[in-house]
């Protein structure tokens, strides 16, 4: 406890606001909860809240608009809802609280104050007049409010219109001014640790969030999209539909770019912004080309952005010098420099696909085939596989890898767990199974169905490397491109050969099920065979 009082104690005060409202004011909860990680990254601690939250812009506000009043619960150190109603009963009962917070500041119990939208004549009057009898430093947004905060002699360190702000990016510069003026260590959190809810600090982790795992699974339904716009364009009367495919295929790179740029920065709109400028840039590198400029431009955004609060800049300058300059810059880059390579490596890639399957297509089938389960349950998948296949569609729309997947992985999947389904070895087994066969046809992913009977059963495991085996032979043998991850009734139309896909989709798909119904057959014999029978005397008791 006595912890808690040495730390710099903020006051929070606040509305939606005219234009804050469409720029994160109407999410209170998120606005507050980003603006208190930041607090207590800087080790303050809140201790003062008013927030009048309008169901509607403060622009357009009438006296029956529905609000809420959120002020601080000292019993669960966390914001809370105190009041509900129109806004005149809120802003009634806001004085209230005002008048509070202004003893609070009179006693010595606050040492900063963050204003966003306030009403420095109104809702807020006394808390002002504390603050600036106290010369309590103070930042905040709304440039008509600040400027009448300022005015009643309140020591404003630093200011900034909402324009182009973010609930990040606005907390990230408070926090930055106050714990300067204050002499504190901070820096800014970008997120929360999905592992174990520790905060990651954004100096360390910038680097660690480049994942071309992360980043290639996210762009995957822009490459679908594009699959579905080359089938489309296949039916008579809508050939016109192909200018918009090679629309999509320029658009790849700027997907990825945005992507990896949001991945890395985490600075919401202002990393995507900046991930855009490149990605538009970057259109003749590719999607290799896409990814460089995407992984540059949020590493540039947060240097960006660190410097110019570091500096002091207004927060609406900040957001434009980091979205805009780091775009520009990553997307030069790679627009000069980079391009010209990454083009020639993606070709290079393409090129050795292709000279493979031309030159023994039933070899390279059989091959991709028995090495994509062990490649998957060994994570070179994602990292390896789905990337090339990525690079195959960026030019054609399908891909022969994306066609080894759907009948090597999904329809092998489906198989086992249709086998199950059929002829399980307990019934229980029906019950794991059947959500994952619909799943695999229906959607054409989660291939991990299998794995339960796979592991229990290596005569299982090895049906399902012969059985993929046999689907990528068919692959090679009808020179098939296609994908995965669509409803099966669906690929055999994104293909370059809907016949031959077809029948090496029904071919590893029924091999892998005959394989384990026989399988589960002799399990379930051999149990019975191993159950001790009973004697005469023991059916008769």
């Amino acid at each position: 406890m006595e912890e808690f009082f040495t730390k710099k104690r903020v006051a929070i005060i606040a509305s939606s606001g005219g234009n804050l409202y469409y720029l994160g004011g109407k999410d209170t909860a998120k606005l507050l909860d980003e603006l208190l990680l930041q607090i207590e990254a800087a080790g303050m601690v809140c201790t003062s809240l008013q927030f009048i939250a309008a169901k509607a812009s403060m622009d357009n506000i009438k006296d029956d608009t529905q609000a809420e009043l959120y002020s601080w619960d000292e019993q669960t150190k966390s914001p809370a809802v105190t009041v509900v109603g129109t806004i005149a009963e809120v802003n009634k009962e806001a004085t209230l609280v005002d008048k509070e917070i202004a003893e609070k500041i009179n006693h010595g119990e606050v040492d900063a104050l963050i204003f966003m939208s306030a009403d420095p004549n109104g809702a807020n009057l006394h808390t002002v007049e504390a603050a600036a009898k106290k010369k309590l430093p103070a930042t905040g947004t709304g440039g008509t409010s600040m400027a009448t905060i300022a005015a009643k002699g309140v020591n404003v360190i630093s200011t900034s219109g909402t324009t182009g702000t973010t609930n990040r990016t606005r907390a990230v510069t408070f926090i930055t001014s106050l714990s300067k003026h204050l002499g504190l260590s901070y820096r800014p959190i970008i997120g929360k640790s999905a592992t174990n809810n520790q905060l990651e600090q954004s100096s360390t982790s910038a680097y660690k969030r480049i994942n071309l795992r992360g980043m290639m699974l996210s762009s995957l339904p822009g490459f679908i999209a594009m699959a579905l716009i080359l089938a489309i364009s296949k039916i008579p009367g809508l050939s016109g539909l192909s200018e918009v495919f090679d629309l999509m295929i320029n658009a790849l790179p700027v997907i990825l770019a945005v992507v990896a740029a949001k991945q890395v920065a985490e600075l919401e709109e202002v990393s995507i912004v900046a991930g855009i400028v490149a990605g538009v840039l970057s259109v003749k590198g590719g999607i290799i080309g896409g990814i460089f400029a995407g992984i540059l431009a949020g590493l540039l955004v947060q240097y960006i952005f660190r410097k110019c609060v570091e500096w002091r800049f207004p927060a609406t300058t900040v957001n434009i010098a980091a979205g805009g300059i780091a775009g520009l810059i990553a997307g030069l880059a790679v627009y000069f420099l980079i391009a010209p390579i990454a083009l020639w490596l993606g070709g290079e890639i393409r090129s050795l696909i292709d000279f493979l399957v031309s030159t023994n297509g039933v070899l390279a089938g059989l091959i991709a085939g028995l090495l994509i389960w062990p490649a998957i349950i060994g994570g070179v998948y994602h990292a390896a596989i789905l990337p090339i296949v990525l690079l195959e569609m960026e030019k054609t729309g399908n891909s022969f890898l994306g066609a080894v997947d759907m009948v090597g992985l999904v329809m092998v999947s489906a198989g086992i767990t249709l086998a199950n389904i059929i002829s399980p070895r307990d019934k229980g087994e029906a019950a794991v199974a059947a959500p994952g066969f619909a799943i695999n046809m229906g959607f054409g992913t989660f291939v991990e169905a299998a794995y339960p009977f796979m592991f229990s059963n290596k005569m299982i495991f090895a049906g399902a490397i012969i059985s993929s085996g046999l689907g990528g032979l068919l692959v090679g043998f009808f020179d098939v491109r296609g994908t995965a991850y669509v409803p099966s009734f669906m690929a055999p139309l994104l293909s370059n050969n809907a016949t031959g896909f077809i029948i090496a989709m029904v071919g590893s798909l029924v091999c892998s099920f005959l394989i384990t119904f026989f399988i589960n057959k002799i399990s379930r014999k051999n149990v019975k065979t191993m159950e001790p029978k009973k004697t005469s005397n023991e059916l008769v008791g």
